[in-house]
């Protein structure tokens, strides 16, 4: 048989396929009715593990591991279906529903922000982006601005979570593991870094710059050009630039915004010193209680899947199945397991589609952990 014949076999097959696969489904909505009206729950691990064993039983030893990947997928999309036909709304489900419902329709313009860092921080910068007219209260760690939401100290909090050059703050990503919040809007903050001394200091002069290490990362070609500066880490930019503005040294400078050296009064030897000029820094601002403002398209989840071959494929599949964009991920070391990890993602779906809160229960369903960090507008 030529190629024709054999792809005219293939289509006769796919037709018969996608005609048994409706059968399939149409008999899992009877299925799930049953269940309804019996009150019995969707998963049935010990049905789904004997039907899977009986499968491979049946399947040539060259196409076990093939049919086990397509009935997983296939046993998935069935247990979605009928979740969504029971339309049985889980706990998240209900929560979701009524902070879409009851959430303000503009985004707050006078509220009280944590931020990390001091006055000139990005962090600042970011919070004056997205707030009209924000109360800044500063605080020295991350950990701190978590923590001030969480005890109310501060309405929302502005955290730095990826920079495009230098990649993602993991020790946020960390942070998230040990406190509870919601997101409620990002932000994209375009990053120049400048070069800040004391009045009358000369490049030729300096003999130590200091600066946030995520900054000194995003500025290394130019560091590179100064052989025999000492470069030191601090906590932050801002910081950076008020122990040059204290100092007594006249050999010391500061990578930090422009907007610093108005702020302590310090000269800018050079401007844009960052590696690229397509330099861009994410933050997120979180708040204690779960809010979704109008436009939200963007969504976090955090999730720790099954220890086993396949696990995370599993997830990754229902993002496209269910028209996900995934835009970011990330993965985090769990602290109390060896080599096991917490995963992250960015996703693109508007919370207005019919479908939204049942892709967040369908979603749940296959994970071992699964946490929903929030629905969002992003700022550009």
């Amino acid at each position: 048989m030529d190629l024709q014949e054999l792809r005219k076999q293939i289509d006769h097959v796919d037709r018969k396929m996608v005609e048994l696969f409706e059968q399939r489904m149409k008999i899992c909505g009877e299925v799930a009715d049953f269940k309804k009206k019996t009150g019995k729950a969707v998963y049935d691990s010990r049905r789904e593990r004997e039907k899977m064993n009986e499968l491979v039983s049946m399947t040539d030893e060259e196409f076990k591991r093939d049919v086990f990947s397509l009935f997983t997928s296939i046993m998935d999309l069935s247990r979605a279906y009928q979740t969504r036909r029971i339309g049985a709304v889980s706990g998240l489900g209900k929560k979701i529903a009524e902070a879409i419902q009851n959430t303000p329709k503009q985004f707050p313009e006078f509220p009280v922000v944590a931020c990390q860092g001091t006055e000139g921080a990005h962090s600042m910068i970011a919070c004056e982006k997205l707030f009209a007219s924000p109360t800044i209260m500063y605080f020295s760690t991350f950990d701190s601005v978590f923590t001030a939401i969480e005890k109310g100290l501060c309405k929302y909090g502005v955290l730095p979570i990826e920079n495009s050059t230098a990649g993602s703050v993991n020790q946020v990503y960390d942070l998230m593991m040990e406190h509870k919040f919601s997101i409620v809007r990002s932000v994209r903050l375009k990053v120049d870094h400048s070069l800040l001394v004391k009045p009358g200091t000369r490049l030729e002069d300096i003999r130590e710059i200091i600066s946030h290490e995520q900054a000194i990362s995003q500025c290394g070609n130019f560091l590179d050009t100064l052989p025999g500066v000492k470069v030191t880490a601090c906590a932050n930019t801002a910081t950076a630039s008020k122990m040059v503005a204290e100092s007594d040294r006249n050999d010391l400078a500061a990578l930090a915004s422009y907007v610093c050296a108005d702020i302590y009064g310090l000269e800018c030897l050079k401007e844009n010193v960052q590696n690229t000029g397509n330099n861009y820094t994410r933050f997120i601002c979180i708040s204690k209680d779960l809010e979704i403002y109008p436009g939200a398209d963007k969504t976090s989840i955090m999730a720790v899947t099954a220890h086993k071959p396949g696990a995370l494929y599993r997830l990754l599949a229902h993002f496209y199945a269910l028209g996900m964009n995934m835009t970011k991920l990330e993965s985090r070391p769990l602290p109390d397991r060896n080599f096991e990890f917490m995963f992250y993602f960015d996703l693109e779906k508007s919370v207005y589609t019919p479908d939204f809160i049942s892709t967040m229960d369908e979603l749940q369903g296959v994970c071992e952990h699964f946490e929903y960090l929030g629905s969002y507008y992003e700022d550009m």
